[in-house]
């Protein structure tokens, strides 16, 4: 009883089968050629994936020349002064306004460490009279650095007051006093103005 069943079932797909295999196989088929390797499959795939690595070899590699991409587009920026790739610390209205109040002025603290060569160099000099011109001028730089610096932070506080009343003003100042420590030519971003322009 069962076993008639099964003849019964087992019949048709012989027939199917038979008829498949007469009919001529598409020579672009993919099962026309043999099935490829493990490796050559993974390969492959990945070529057909849309860029997302599957090796974390692979994945550091592409953020390390990101990261390199991105370097290299922040120094053209802090060259030319595009803002769109600009660091956070130097991006917005507020900031830009603080480096050209600098700038535009003369400073005092931007002499800072060409003195501080030349003041050392005089107290290495084993003659009483230059070593003590060279404490001297040593106390003279440094108060008029901090005498400027108050003076300079005052009226930066100011200027930022009036232009930007409702922007977050946060570390501004303390921003534009770091940047009156640098030379002028050293400066990063670039000086976008001359001494004497009001920014």
């Amino acid at each position: 009883m069962f076993r008639s069943r099964s003849k019964e079932e087992k019949a048709p797909t012989n027939k199917v089968t038979a008829d498949l295999s007469k009919q001529p196989r598409d020579p672009q088929a993919p099962k026309g050629r043999p099935t490829p390797k493990r490796n050559e499959a993974q390969t492959q795939r990945r070529r057909a994936s849309s860029g997302t690595p599957t090796d974390r070899k692979e994945a550091t590699k592409r953020q390390r020349e990101a990261r390199r991409a991105d370097l290299a587009k922040q120094r053209e920026a802090l060259a030319s002064g595009d803002e769109r790739y600009l660091p956070a610390r130097d991006k917005g209205p507020v900031r830009r306004f603080v480096r050209d109040f600098v700038d535009s002025r003369f400073c005092i603290a931007e002499y800072f460490l060409p003195l501080a060569v030349v003041i050392l160099i005089l107290s290495v000099i084993q003659i009483k009279n230059i070593q003590n011109i060279s404490l001297l001028l040593w106390l003279g730089v440094i108060v008029l650095i901090v005498v400027d610096s108050i003076g300079l932070a005052f009226r930066l506080k100011k200027q930022l007051a009036e232009r930007f009343p409702d922007t977050p003003k946060r570390g501004a100042v303390a921003y534009g006093l770091m940047r009156t420590l640098q030379m002028r030519r050293l400066r990063l971003p670039k000086p976008q103005v001359k001494r004497g322009e009001r920014p």
